[in-house]
């Protein structure tokens, strides 16, 4: 095999595999951040993914007879969509909206995330069976699996809806690294009143 041989068929398409999962990976993640209105951030991450994109199609313009090149720019693709999720998931931005229903007396639950730093509401509403108990709380993703945790401790069979929020003011949150004082200048996040 000439060297030709060896960049065309084996270090290229190394090259586009990895950068399509560079791309797509930015490209997830660009996404949530405009999901959560993060203006400042989504447009650079939007910058980096288009100029490795574009660097990896004009490389494989120039390599049009390759299929390796285009099994790896398709290998990259699903790649970076695996690896993009994954990075969101492990970063956990954003805030969540837990609503607890329960026909059930919900308040030591109530006591029990409020010791644990969770701002809670409890509000009476009217089920499908009758009278229920909805418990509000407003949590950083980071403290869902703490969160969690309380909640299938009060109650395996418990019936919670989880929603994304977009934009919380103020509220009551667990102390965490990213809300301390240091860190709040770096990451822009801020802990309840």
């Amino acid at each position: 095999m000439t060297d030709q041989q060896i960049y065309q068929y084996i270090i290229l398409p190394l090259i586009i595999f990895f950068a399509r999962i560079c791309d797509v990976s930015l490209g997830t993640l660009r996404i949530v951040f405009v999901s959560k209105g993060k203006k400042n951030i989504a447009p650079i991450l939007g910058f980096f993914e288009v100029f490795i994109w574009i660097v990896v199609i004009s490389q494989i313009l120039k390599n049009v007879d390759s299929i390796v090149g285009y099994l790896a720019y398709a290998g990259g693709y699903a790649a970076g969509n695996y690896i993009g999720m994954y990075i969101e998931e492990r970063i956990a931005f954003g805030t969540q909206l837990i609503k607890v229903f329960s026909a059930k007396d919900i308040a030591p639950l109530q006591k029990c995330l409020n010791a644990a730093g969770f701002g809670t509401t409890l509000v009476d509403g009217d089920g499908s069976s009758g009278k229920v108990t909805i418990l509000y709380t407003v949590i950083n993703r980071k403290t869902f699996e703490q969160a969690r945790k309380i909640l299938v401790e009060f109650d395996p069979l418990i019936f919670y809806v989880i929603e994304d929020v977009r934009l919380v003011k103020s509220g009551i949150f667990p102390e965490t690294k990213h809300n301390r004082p240091f860190q709040r200048f770096f990451w822009r996040s801020r802990p309840g009143k």
